[in-house]
């Protein structure tokens, strides 16, 4: 029986005193028995947790309470065992780590496009105004070697920090197309499409959600394999379940 529900969630916004929040959500999380973790920074929060289903709906309900996360949306899975093994609540110079301070998720997001846009641009070919479609994995490569979007465009990153010079070499090849960023849950292409739309790239866009999200959304068409998570399961196939043989 899956028991456990899995959520993962992220939201820039500008935190003034996220060590104060860290003591804060960090003992809401361990009364709650709560496993996973958050990370917070100034420039938002970023987190994986596990329990009961009263447990963490009730968590994310204290959450939103706060008006700073009152829109803040959470991918759900199931799993029949905690995949964590002890919660951590830490405070990091960025929620993702970039290295770039230009960009800056507070003060705007990049334009977003939903699972089953996407799915129909990938569909047809082409985006509605007839350019191709170039989708671009933002993850590391050990994530790639799970699973993919059918022809997507992979750097072979170690680390997201590596984006912005990898980009920079090979800005030519996206030029004239629509580029849809992609990542787990959202906040790697997230970041990325800011900088390639600082960068002067016209047609940007990030998925939504990330892969996550389109899963839920489509059944994960136009996608081969599974998704890597950052947690005991390891990986999880397009129906949100671990991923056979894992």
């Amino acid at each position: 029986m899956n028991s456990v529900l899995n959520i993962s969630a992220y939201r820039f916004v500008t935190i003034d005193d996220p060590q104060a929040l860290c003591s804060a959500l960090s003992g809401r999380a361990s009364s709650l028995g709560l496993r996973g973790t958050i990370l917070l920074a100034n420039e938002g929060i970023n987190l994986f947790l596990a329990g009961s289903a009263g447990a963490v709906h009730e968590f994310l309900g204290h959450l939103r309470a706060d008006g700073r996360f009152c829109d803040l949306q959470a991918r759900e899975s199931r799993s029949a065992q905690q995949p964590f093994g002890k919660l951590l609540v830490k405070v990091k110079p960025e929620i993702i780590r970039m290295n770039h301070p230009a960009i800056q998720p507070t003060q705007g997001r990049a334009p977003a496009v939903d699972g089953p846009t996407v799915k129909r641009w990938l569909d047809q070919g082409h985006d509605d105004e007839g350019r191709p479609v170039v989708t671009l994995d933002t993850r590391n490569a050990f994530e790639v070697a799970h699973g993919t979007f059918e022809g997507a465009v992979d750097w072979g990153l170690k680390k997201f920090s590596e984006f912005p010079a990898a980009f920079d070499a090979h800005k030519p090849q996206l030029e004239g197309k629509t580029v849809v960023s992609f990542c787990t849950g959202g906040i790697r292409c997230e970041k990325a499409a800011l900088y390639m739309r600082e960068a002067g790239l016209d047609h940007v866009w990030q998925l939504d959600g990330g892969i996550l999200k389109y899963f839920e959304e489509t059944g994960g068409a136009h996608y081969k394999g599974n998704c890597f998570v950052f947690d005991e399961r390891e990986a999880l196939d397009p129906g949100l379940g671990p991923a056979p043989g894992l």
